[in-house]
């Protein structure tokens, strides 16, 4: 799918072709029309109509019309607004994402979506706000679905309409990686953690990946940094698995990529590493057998991790996993 902004002619119309596509996009959203009471006749929407309220959209200060392509064909239209009205406000709104119904079940709006908040993004918003109308139940259910979270109830600004209000952190992808370190009697190293956004939690060793590293290269340096063990070598693949939490500051979504390594049982006694380990967010560190991992209140990342290494250890030596791609420096 490619997202772009509305072209318009020299004299600010839209291209007469692409009008036509524009009035048959919103006249296939009857029954949305119908609701929302923006068109007169919701079963006979005209060109003249169409480019009427895009008109009136563009003419606010900081909105944008964007057009999504599935294949070459008009797939759906987003309209978004730069900023709010309401100066106690900080975040763009979206105004609008309408997917052409006869393209529905395809996850076309899902992309729509995903590419809006990836341009947000790119800006430097940290945030998006969008309101949906009281009614329209399928609305609410797809941005929900999507992460949005109910953050108040009010009438919108143009018709008085009362909306549901949600918003969405705008999280920055983040790559991680990590190792299982697992002694002579199957107990695991881990780390503990007090975070701003999740609160306090065990991780294994590891963590953001470098530019252009790849996720087992990433887990080895991260060991040796953090432990000081320079014989640990990443094995074969124990999970995959992604979560949210707020890094140096900026909310992330990180894909972790977790290996499984065996070792001594064996104590941290670097004065100096110890001593870095506060700036790294590490409050202590300590071995866990697989019963204290399965009776600990505190939250263990990644979750299930007893589970894994029983089924790992029951499965055997399997072959080291190959890397996975290399990827954008981490935020």
């Amino acid at each position: 799918m490619i997202l772009e902004p509305l072209p318009l002619t020299p004299d600010h119309d839209i291209p007469a072709a692409l009008l036509t596509e524009l009035t048959a996009l919103y006249a296939s959203q009857h029954a949305f029309h119908a609701l929302t009471g923006d068109f007169p006749d919701p079963g006979d929407i005209r060109p003249e109509q169409v480019a009427a309220a895009l008109a009136d959209e563009l003419a606010e200060p900081g909105s944008e019309v964007l057009l999504a392509r599935s294949e070459g064909r008009l797939a759906a239209v987003v309209i978004t607004l730069a900023h709010h009205p309401d100066p106690a406000d900080p975040d763009p709104w979206i105004g609008l994402l309408m997917v052409d119904a006869g393209l529905g079940r395809r996850g076309l709006g899902r992309q729509a979506a995903a590419l809006t908040e990836d341009r947000l993004r790119a800006r430097g918003r940290t945030a998006v706000r969008l309101a949906v109308l009281d009614g329209n139940a399928a609305g609410l259910a797809f941005w929900r679905a999507l992460g949005y979270e109910p953050v108040g109830h009010r009438p919108d600004l143009r018709h008085g309409r009362p909306c549901t209000v949600l918003r969405k952190l705008l999280r920055t992808p983040r790559r991680a990686a990590r190792v299982a370190v697992v002694d002579p009697e199957g107990a695991v190293l881990l780390f503990r953690y007090d975070n701003s956004e999740v609160g306090v939690h065990w991780a294994l060793p590891g963590g953001g990946l470098e530019a252009d590293e790849t996720p087992r290269e990433g887990a080895r340096r991260e060991v040796r940094e953090e432990t000081g063990w320079t014989d640990v070598e990443p094995g074969p693949l124990l999970c995959t698995w992604e979560h949210d939490f707020t890094h140096t500051g900026t909310p992330v979504h990180q894909h972790e990529t977790v290996y499984l390594a065996h070792g001594p049982h064996r104590e941290l006694v670097d004065p100096a590493l110890l001593a870095s380990h506060p700036a790294d967010g590490i409050l202590a560190w300590r071995w866990w057998s697989r019963e204290e991992l399965a009776a600990e209140r505190e939250p263990v990342w990644p979750p299930g991790l007893a589970a894994l290494l029983d089924e790992a250890e029951a499965a055997g030596t399997a072959d080291p996993a190959p890397d996975g791609p290399r990827g954008p420096e981490p935020a």
